[in-house]
């Protein structure tokens, strides 16, 4: 699923003023900074790298235009708080994406430690049960990276995508950092993914999505008040398994410590399959929608996620 670097990687960088490099210099020189990143987190320690870079997004990433736009989408999505508010989730909100960029660089260390714990294991205990094949997706909450922990600790070979970054050289280093956690592969964004997971829940086999952002091939559905364009890609692939969708929810306790809550959703068999798709696409975000209400300031509100 798409990490902490990948969110902002697709859009064009600005250049320096006056300055102009290859492109391929620039991409060493932008490696060089992510393994010095790197290193200096390491050199921290899990818990005081996570504070550190929590402490310097939530007073930096407040004087960047994304700020206003978070801002604007928590005043349409909840109307009844106060600007003061709202200036506090989205403030907490960038202390949550700081950790959760140091975070990465621990990945391994976090679910070797077992710091992700379950509010109602049951539930996970019954999709893994299921028979055939699984299809689970989560929203970028808390670390969201660390969604499908618990699902890689009992051996389920999960498959996810990825969006690449147009840095070859950090591309590969952050693909090394996430790709233990996914056992069946940790796929390119491309045209050809959709029927290769197609496949592999018909085979039998387990498949992890990251569901909550902007996705305009998908279908409009009700997300905190508005209709939001979602993508229908966890529910095609429930509806050609036969299999129930897990939907991971994740939020951040002290202490570098995350609780998960999974909800199941069951598919519908009416016979119309573009309604059963619509249906659970929308139940999916409904179960996003009702934790994002209750924790705002775990979720990443300055994506553009109504267009």
């Amino acid at each position: 699923m798409d990490g902490p670097c990948a969110i902002r990687s697709g859009r064009r960088r600005p250049s320096l003023p006056g300055l102009s490099l290859p492109r391929s210099v620039r991409h060493l020189l932008e490696h060089g900074l992510f393994r010095i990143a790197g290193a200096t987190f390491r050199g921290l320690g899990l818990q005081r790298a996570s504070a550190v870079s929590g402490l310097l997004w939530r007073v930096g990433a407040p004087l960047l235009k994304r700020h206003g736009r978070a801002l604007g989408h928590l005043a349409a999505s909840l109307p009844d708080t106060t600007a003061a508010e709202r200036e506090a989730i989205a403030r907490a909100m960038w202390e949550n994406l700081g950790r959760t960029f140091a975070e990465a660089f621990f990945l391994r260390e976090i679910a070797a430690e077992g710091r992700v714990d379950e509010s109602n294991r049951a539930v996970l205990e019954a999709w893994l049960d299921w028979p055939g094949g699984k299809v689970a997706c989560a929203a970028h909450l808390a670390n969201w990276e660390l969604a499908v922990a618990p699902a890689q600790a009992e051996r389920v070979d999960l498959w996810s995508i990825y969006q690449t970054l147009k840095n070859p050289r950090v591309d590969a280093d952050v693909h090394a950092m996430r790709a233990f956690l996914y056992r069946g592969g940790l796929v390119a964004k491309g045209p050809g993914v959709p029927r290769q997971f197609l496949k592999v829940v018909r085979d039998g086999g387990a498949v992890a999505l990251l569901s909550d952002l902007r996705d305009y091939t998908g279908v409009a559905v009700p997300f905190l008040g508005r209709p939001a364009p979602s993508t229908t890609f966890p529910a095609l692939l429930a509806v050609a398994a036969g299999a129930p969708v897990l939907v991971c929810c994740m939020r951040r306790l002290p202490g570098v410590r995350f609780l998960q809550t999974y909800t199941l959703i069951a598919m519908p068999d009416t016979g119309d399959r573009a309604a059963d798709v619509a249906q659970v696409t929308a139940e999916i975000q409904a179960v996003f929608d009702g934790f994002v209400r209750r924790w705002p300031e775990q979720w990443m509100w300055a994506h553009r996620r109504w267009g």
